[in-house]
């Protein structure tokens, strides 16, 4: 079937788009606790911790930026079955590297927190990101989006 015909997606296209929203909304919410509360929120916290934050580039915070509003654009362009969701998603995905790749090669983290309490989380952060691209590539394919 040729590409440029949209079909109707299947039942389940929305579920999965409205979850993908959620997911970028709740990144959205933790970017605003980050940049709003910082280490603060965290009752938990140590003088690390805080200068941790403190000594983050300035880049750090629109970097994040991108990564979460990119994301749940591309979601919201997916709920509106715009092929625009795929291009959103890589730029996402880039950012989630660029963003953790400084957390774990530029910072000391792993070292003060361990690997097992700092590298899964951003493990499923990435791996949702590169599904939501395969998704959107999925979607265009069989013509749910255009």
């Amino acid at each position: 079937m040729a590409s440029y015909i949209r079909q109707r997606p299947a039942g389940w296209f929305t579920l999965a788009a409205v979850l993908l929203a959620l997911w970028g909304a709740a990144g959205c919410a933790a970017l605003f606790m980050h940049v709003a509360y910082g280490p603060a929120l965290d009752p938990g916290a140590t003088d690390w911790d805080r200068t941790y934050y403190d000594a983050l580039p300035g880049w750090f915070t629109p970097v994040y930026a991108v990564a979460v509003g990119a994301g749940l654009l591309g979601s919201f362009a997916l709920l509106m079955r715009s092929k625009a969701a795929k291009p959103l998603y890589i730029v996402s995905l880039a950012a989630v590297i660029v963003q953790f790749g400084y957390v774990f090669a530029g910072t000391d983290l792993i070292a003060h927190k361990g690997a097992a309490a700092t590298v899964p989380f951003p493990l499923v952060i990435a791996a949702i990101a590169a599904v939501q691209i395969w998704f959107a590539a999925y979607a265009e394919r069989r013509g749910w989006i255009s």
